[in-house]
């Protein structure tokens, strides 16, 4: 009954879409606020319907009803409740229910927080959130029907993939589907613009804190997702620029091209042209990572569909989507004014840098990522792109950006100066040499321009701090003033130097893992140690035991630093009987933003297990620096100036009448 139920609230949730894409749109024709006002409540009840849906199908995991097949091919009795909820979306038409939930979430949002926003507008907005959840919907029914029956219910599932039941699933897929999906807000903010017309400063505004919102999500989405990978798939990796991995950071780099944008529009009335075709190819490209996972046309960890119905049906409405709205665009563009002008040295200007490294970093990702799937459609010869392509085109991109992130703020807007903004950067500069000198001196081997990067992520740190100083005349006057003005300050402006920092913060990770990062393998015995780092690792014993759902092999190791007992670890391997598949288990040691790490391989016919130890230096700021990063985008979301809607207008004045 519970899978009858959401089914049919699915079905409820597909009519209230199609009512919210169209009544609206007549409204607004025949300018008719009744009919405009159908896409609130639509929005609101469709919420509610996809919500009952979406807890149908956990209720299903968590009683084990094996009588509906996407709990069979997917769960187990024995599984531990938390996993019984994450598996809902651990498979693909969990997910693709939790990705609609979500949709229909921002579509409440929008209705429910949007009460600012000219009426027009909302209307338009939301009937293009309805056209997008009415394609999924009828993705979802027709071709990945989450609640389909067993006619004969089997008495156990077949259980979740075992390199899906981690804690790390329970977090990435839906931060990643809130920034994704929260990118839908800003393309119809975009088409809505587009058919009204009217493009302003104050559309700038409203759709901002939309954008931000999303970016904040699939900036945590992508960390966490990089740190499952590193400690759950047990290759000690953080970054295998895997198709799907690059599918998130496609969007991801348009996304802070548009934030970026969107702030010179709403300042400067400027790049109106630009900004809504960024607001469209964000979303375009968190549709293709769509596409691409569920197609069937990659095989990755993170693709589940493998059904080519499913992947036509998906790119038909890739090509709706994106080639409607180009046309939209390519109709209405010259019709929008370009708004004020600005000299290439000033902070628009920067900010147009920006974006210029930014979307081309991000083509050349679309590049290497879709060639070859391009090349085997059209030839059939299969080719692979990996690491190097990418770092030889990516990387060098991201050096001249971080060099020029520090610049931006201190330039003024329409004009700047540059040499008085290099002049104000002299201490940044200053502290990164000596940085590159200290790092020269300390450590050897590795790559040659590894200090040079390790300098610029200081500089970047520094020139962000550089920023805040100068708002606050810091050194320049008694500190009880800097300190006031520094309370004063926007959150925004604390925002962007967290945000900013975080870069250079995210850099040193990279750099130290990658550079100096040591590795040991070999077979071990119990009793064996060996030295890695300056540590010393004996390996104690091993011992099977039961779970839940499998049987582990867990080992002992003993870890010490000059004769000082640093701590234990314990990797291991579960098997599960089910599935008839293994997963290796890593065990992490922090020490300060540095990790040691082993995993295991197999046991041998002597009793040896082939052990991987790796000592990883600093590698903690690869996910501190989107944490930081994350922060900024909250502070300056809750700045009062950026609230998510649009700043109430001023009441008009009561006029006092005499007194009779």
């Amino acid at each position: 009954m519970i899978a009858e139920a959401g089914h049919y609230a699915l079905v409820l949730a597909l009519a209230l879409a199609l009512i919210q894409s169209t009544v609206p749109l007549l409204g607004a024709r025949l300018n008719d606020g009744a009919l405009m006002n159908v896409a609130r409540s639509t929005a609101l009840v469709q919420l509610l319907f996809a919500g009952l849906s979406f807890t149908a199908l956990v209720w299903l995991h968590v009683t084990s009803d094996f009588s509906v097949v996407n709990v069979y091919e997917n769960s187990h009795s024995m599984k531990p409740l938390l996993y019984k909820i994450t598996g809902v979306w651990g498979n693909h038409e969990g997910s693709m229910l939790l990705w609609v939930a979500i949709l229909a979430l921002f579509g409440g949002l929008v209705a429910a927080f949007g009460n600012n926003l000219p009426l027009s507008l909302r209307a338009h907005v939301l009937a293009v959130q309805g056209w997008v959840a009415t394609a999924f919907y009828l993705f979802i029914l027709i071709t990945s029907n989450p609640f389909a029956r067993i006619a004969n219910a089997p008495a156990e599932g077949r259980d979740l993939n075992p390199v899906l039941q981690d804690i790390g699933l329970a977090v990435h897929p839906p931060m990643l589907y809130l920034g994704y999906v929260g990118f839908s807000i800003s393309f119809s903010f975009a088409a809505a613009a587009l058919m009204e017309g009217r493009l302003d400063a104050a559309w700038a505004r409203w759709v901002r804190p939309w954008t931000l919102v999303a970016w904040i999500f699939l900036t945590l989405g992508i960390a966490m997702g990089s740190y499952w990978a590193y400690y759950e798939l047990g290759w000690g990796g953080w970054w295998f620029w895997d198709p799907v991995e690059n599918a998130s950071l496609m969007p991801w780099l348009a996304g802070t091209a548009l934030l970026h944008s969107a702030l010179v529009m709403e300042k400067r009335n400027a790049l109106k042209v630009w900004t809504i075709l960024l607001s469209i190819l964000t979303f375009s490209l968190s549709l293709l990572g769509t596409f691409l996972v569920r197609s069937g046309v990659l095989t990755s960890v993170h693709a589940f569909a493998t059904d080519p119905s499913r992947g036509v049906f998906i790119l038909i409405i890739l090509c709706v989507f994106i080639g409607g709205s180009l046309t939209l665009f390519a109709w209405r563009a010259s019709s929008l004014k370009q708004g004020g002008l600005f000299a290439p040295i000033s902070r628009e200007g920067s900010l147009v840098l920006n974006n210029l490294f930014l979307t081309t970093a991000c083509a050349t990702v679309f590049v290497g990522t879709l060639y070859p799937l391009a090349l085997e459609v059209l030839t059939g010869d299969k080719i692979s792109v990996g690491a190097p392509f990418f770092n030889l085109t990516f990387g060098p991109l991201m050096v001249p950006l971080l060099v020029a992130v520090p610049f931006g703020p201190l330039l003024a807007w329409k004009r700047g100066d540059l040499v008085g903004a290099a002049q104000r950067l002299i201490a940044a500069g200053v502290v990164a040499l000596l940085a590159v000198a200290f790092v020269y001196a300390w450590v050897h081997g590795g790559a040659v321009l590894a200090p040079l990067a390790i300098g610029l992520a200081v500089f970047v740190i520094i020139g962000a701090l550089v920023d805040i100083a100068e708002r606050i005349a810091l050194f320049r006057g008694p500190l009880s003033i800097s300190l006031r003005r520094a309370s004063g300050l926007p959150r925004s402006a604390w925002g962007t130097m967290f945000a900013h920092a975080a870069l250079g913060v995210t850099l040193i990770g990279i750099v130290c893992e990658t550079t100096w990062n040591s590795e040991y393998i070999a077979a071990m015995k119990p009793g064996d140690s060996t030295k890695l780092a300056g540590y010393e690792f004996k390996f104690e014993g091993a011992n099977q035991r039961q779970g839940p759902n499998y049987r582990e092999l867990l080992t002992q190791f003993t870890v010490t630093e000059n004769g000082r007992l640093v701590g234990g670890m314990a990797p291991s391997k579960r098997s599960f009987i089910t599935r008839g598949s293994s997963t290796t288990e890593a065990a992490l040691l922090t020490r300060g933003f540095s990790q040691l790490y082993i995993s295991l391989g197999d046991l041998n016919d002597q009793g040896a297990v082939t052990v991987r130890i790796y000592h990883k230096p600093m590698v903690l700021l690869i996910w501190f620096g989107p944490i930081l990063m994350a922060l900024g985008g909250l502070l300056s979301l809750s700045d009062r100036r950026l609230r998510v809607g649009a700043p109430k207008p001023a009441k008009a004045p009561r006029v006092l009448q005499p007194a009779e």
